[in-house]
């Protein structure tokens, strides 16, 4: 069980650098962002109590559908197969699974699509392309601000989008991966402070703070271990994180942000909200690089020295089950 389950861990993540993302259609996070979607309209209410109470409903019923699907997923394997050929089949499976909860390659494809976009001049493809990954408005956006929101939104979504779900599967195997990607879609689909949607996303967006506490900072850490691995200035990332981590309007984005703020020698800053870091303000394609490769060592190492001690240490305890 313990083989079984550290192989699906890094056999998602070499599904996930070799192929990427399947298409939406296929992909289990789109299935999610569609079923809240079709459900969110029918809770607006006059009532705030209500809206907030419908917003909980959301968040319980999608995790309900999800973890019963892959608890019966589980159940039906290991039903219709023998014991050697159930584990063959729970790790391609599984790998697949919590590969769908992750992306890398993903990433990586839609920063370097800003930066192709930049170095044809066509700033207007850019700041679109720059809108997928970053909830600001990019339409005013200079050529500048584009990559830094690039590299930014890169450090950030290393915890939304690699290192959360992996340690939530560390913890409560395929069931709490999906969860917490449920709980992150919801937050990025609802979660915001405005007039439609400040009492529906509420639970998802208070959720996606309390699950994100422990990984973003545990992600800043083994950024620092990745800065130094790449030749990079890890001990300016240190101080840098140290210093800067809790700046952000977000509890939780400013720790990773700030470690390769600090690893790069640049300066993040979105007027009126914050800066981290105190290098350079002018970033180029090789910060995106740099980025990117500091993303792909921190997911490695954050499965080797977070993801699969967990692993180990609930299995030894007799606590861990990977359905």
């Amino acid at each position: 069980m313990i083989i079984e389950s550290i192989i699906i861990i890094f056999f998602a993540l070499t599904i996930d650098f070799t192929l990427g993302d399947p298409k939406n259609k296929f992909h289990p996070t789109a299935w999610i962002g569609s079923l809240i979607a079709k459900i969110t309209p029918s809770l607006k209410n006059s009532s705030n109590t209500l809206e907030k109470l419908g917003g909980i409903i959301l968040v319980v019923i999608s995790s309900a559908i999800v973890t019963s699907l892959i608890i019966l997923l589980d159940v039906g394997i290991n039903m219709i197969t023998t014991d050697y050929l159930s584990i063959i089949i729970s790790v391609i499976v599984g790998g697949i699974l919590l590969k769908t909860t992750i992306a890398i390659k993903g990433m990586e494809k839609h920063a370097l699509a800003v930066v192709n976009s930049l170095e044809n001049n066509n700033i207007t493809s850019a700041r679109n392309n720059l809108s997928m990954i970053v909830k600001r408005n990019t339409k005013d956006l200079d050529k500048n601000h584009v990559f830094s929101g690039v590299v930014e939104s890169i450090s950030e979504n290393t915890v939304d989008g690699i290192t959360g779900p992996l340690f939530y599967f560390g913890l409560f195997g395929l069931p709490g991966a999906f969860v917490y990607r449920v709980i992150n879609t919801a937050d990025s689909m609802i979660g915001y402070k405005t007039n439609i949607f400040k009492n529906i996303g509420w639970f998802a967006a208070n959720c996606d703070k309390i699950l994100n506490y422990l990984p973003s900072r545990l992600t800043g850490f083994v950024m620092i271990f990745s800065a130094m691995i790449l030749g990079y200035d890890w001990k300016r990332s240190y101080k840098i994180m140290i210093r800067d981590g809790r700046k952000t309007q977000s509890p939780n984005a400013g720790y990773p942000m700030a470690a390769i703020a600090g690893a790069l020698g640049t300066r993040f800053e979105k007027i009126d909200y914050y800066f981290l870091g105190d290098g350079r303000v002018s970033f180029s394609k090789e910060d995106v690089k740099s980025a990117i490769a500091l993303m792909k060592v921190t997911s490695i190492i954050f499965c080797g020295i977070i993801v699969v001690p967990i692993v180990l240490l609930l299995s030894y305890l007799g606590w861990w089950v990977h359905a």
